[in-house]
């Protein structure tokens, strides 16, 4: 349905891509199907100009090429982890815990306000999440709530135990799919290429207790590069907000702290 001469350059492959691109649709649906969460955020990124300056701020568009690739990703990375358990082989797992006791009842004390529930009891389960996310589509505060939620969860880290994804809803879940730039996913691949070796979970260069050092090592690292991307980020948004002191813009107040208030 697309660019005819796109189409006509690309025939060999086009048959391959709409395969794909059913293929996606099917992985959508499965994610929804198992009540993973799909949080709707509006991601922003930088446009430079020539001398430097920073020129504008957009948000960044999504559109089915990119989640195409993104469900390709995970499935890869759902391959790796369940590869490692049947072949009872020691690995680095991404894993995911649901909220705390306290964040929980910090959270549904929050909807409660706002006449919202959460399902699932003491131990709500992603679909109740996803569930919650779905009611509240329509509303105007709906950024806020959904802001509120997320930040009820806890982080996802690298673990040598496997626990599960909450927030994914997978039961076991890796990095793989990235060795050139996150080192777990390094650790991941130089695993699956001991197992394609006949290797055994006895001869593997790392043991239990080094794999769980590194996973923690890299949650840390991990932890660290967030921080100092934000650090980043808003200095460029200072920055770019230099000439527009006295301006009147409309937000929206996302969070509310001890020392001020928080808008989007």
């Amino acid at each position: 349905d697309g660019d005819p001469a796109l189409c006509e350059r690309y025939a060999e492959v086009l048959p391959h891509l709409h395969n794909l691109y059913a293929l996606y649709k099917v992985l959508h649906q499965a994610r929804a199907a198992r009540g993973a969460i799909d949080f709707d955020t509006t991601e922003t990124r930088f446009k430079f100009a020539p001398d430097g300056r920073l020129e504008a701020i957009v948000p960044t568009v999504r559109n089915d090429a990119h989640r195409l690739i993104e469900e390709c990703m995970l499935a890869a990375n759902v391959a790796t982890a369940r590869h490692f358990e049947r072949k009872r082989m020691p690995g680095i797992y991404r894993i995911h815990k649901g909220p705390t006791p306290e964040k929980l009842s910090d959270l549904r004390e929050f909807l409660a306000e706002l006449a919202l529930t959460l399902g699932g009891g003491d131990a709500p389960s992603a679909e109740d999440y996803a569930k919650l996310l779905t009611s509240i589509r329509e509303r105007p505060d709906r950024h806020m709530i959904q802001t509120v939620l997320l930040r009820s969860m806890q982080q996802a880290v690298y673990s040598s135990e496997n626990i599960g994804h909450f927030g994914l809803a997978f039961p076991a879940y890796t990095h793989f799919t990235s060795p050139i730039r996150r080192y777990p996913d390094l650790i991941v691949h130089r695993i699956v290429k001991h197992i394609l070796a006949d290797g055994t979970p006895q001869d593997l260069d790392y043991s239990q207790n080094e794999l769980q050092a590194a996973a923690e090592h890299c949650s840390g690292t991990e932890r660290r590069a967030d921080e100092a991307t934000r650090d980043a980020e808003s200095w460029l948004k200072c920055e770019y907000m230099q000439d527009k002191l006295g301006a009147e813009f409309d937000g929206t107040i996302t969070s509310v702290t001890s020392f001020g208030i928080f808008v989007e």
